[in-house]
C-alpha cells in the first residue's frame, strides 16, 4: 500500500501506541486507503546492543538506556526505509492522538517537500530553530539518505549528535515544509486540533503515580545553571534519582479523552 501511518514506540509507550493506532482507525472514513504499523524498538536489535553505552546528546555524552521512556526517538526514521522508499508516510509519536481524519494531511500535496512537520515550542524551536519530528509527514523516495541504524551507531562511534539529527538540522533546509499546528497540537485540545501531542510527559494520562523513568535534557542554553544542577542531580543520585512520581493531567478533557479511545 502506498499510504502508511507508522506509530513509534518501546514498551514502556506501548499503551499509548495501542491507543493511539485505535484513535486512527476511529476517527478516519479512508480506512481502506492507508495502513498502520507499530514500530517497536524491540523488534531492532541494534537497539538492545547499545545498552549502556554512552553516545552524544546535545554536546554532552550520556548512557542509552532501553528503558528510558523515549528510547523509541530513532525509528522515528525508520519509515522511508519499512516502505521501500516509495509512496507516502506519515510518522507519529506514541502520544500522539487523532481527534479527526488524518487522511486529508497523509494524501495532502506536499509542494516538492521530503518532509512536512512543525517547528518545536518553546526555546527549542524559538532559539534552537528545532523541527519538531515527532509527528512527520515522509515523501519516501525524496528520504533515499535515511539509514536509521547506521546513524544511530554513529551517536556512539564517530560523534554524531542526536539532538541535531531528531531536531531535523542535518536536512537541507530546503527540503522541509509545514503543515498546520493543529496536526501536531501541543498539550492543547480545542475543536480545532487534529491530533493531539501530550509532551508533558510528567503528566501523561496512562502514568500517573508511576515512578518518572525519563531523563531530562541537560542543556539550557537561555539558563546554563539550570544544566549544571542537572548534570549534578545525576552524578549523586542517577538517572532518575529525585525525578519523583507522573502526577495527574491538568486538562481533564484531554484525560477523559484518553480514557474514552482506552475504554471503547
Amino acid at each position: 500500500m502506498d499510504y502508511c501511518v507508522f506509530i513509534q514506540t518501546n514498551h514502556k509507550q506501548i499503551v499509548g501506541a495501542k491507543v493511539a493506532a485505535y484513535a486512527l482507525r476511529r476517527f478516519s472514513a479512508h480506512n481502506e486507503r492507508f495502513e498502520v504499523r507499530i514500530i517497536d524498538t524491540r523488534d531492532h536489535p541494534w537497539f538492545a546492543a547499545r545498552e549502556g553505552q554512552s553516545y552524544l546528546r546535545d554536546g554532552v555524552q550520556r548512557v542509552w538506556l532501553n528503558d528510558d521512556l523515549q528510547s523509541f526517538t530513532p525509528t522515528r526514521f525508520l519509515p522511508p526505509r519499512l516502505m521501500h522508499f516509495r509512496g507516502r508516510a506519515l510518522v507519529i509519536d506514541p502520544d500522539v492522538f487523532a481527534a479527526a481524519d488524518v487522511w486529508p494531511l497523509l494524501s495532502r500535496n506536499m509542494g516538492g517537500k521530503a518532509i512536512l512537520c512543525r517547528m518545536r515550542s518553546g526555546p527549542k524551536g524559538l532559539v534552537d530553530k528545532c523541527f519538531a519530528s515527532s509527528v512527520m509527514l515522509l515523501d519516501c523516495a525524496r528520504l533515499r539518505h535515511w539509514d536509521p541504524e547506521r546513524q544511530f551507531n554513529a551517536m556512539f562511534d564517530a560523534g554524531y549528535d542526536y539532538q541535531p539529527w531528531v531536531c531535523l538540522k542535518n536536512e537541507p533546509r530546503e527540503s522541509i515544509g509545514f503543515f498546520e499546528s493543529e496536526w501536531n497540537d501541543f498539550d492543547r485540545f480545542t475543536p480545532a486540533t487534529r491530533m493531539l501531542h501530550t509532551t508533558r510527559r510528567k503528566t501523561q494520562p496512562w502514568k500517573t503515580g508511576l515512578p518518572v523513568d525519563w531523563r531530562p535534557s541537560e542543556r539550557f542554553r537561555l539558563f546554563p545553571p539550570a544544566a549544571w544542577l542537572l548534570r549534578l542531580r545525576r552524578h549523586l543520585f542517577g538517572e532518575y534519582g529525585l525525578m519523583g512520581n507522573y502526577r495527574a493531567h491538568p486538562d481533564r478533557n484531554q484525560e477523559w479523552f484518553f480514557f474514552g479511545l482506552l475504554k471503547e
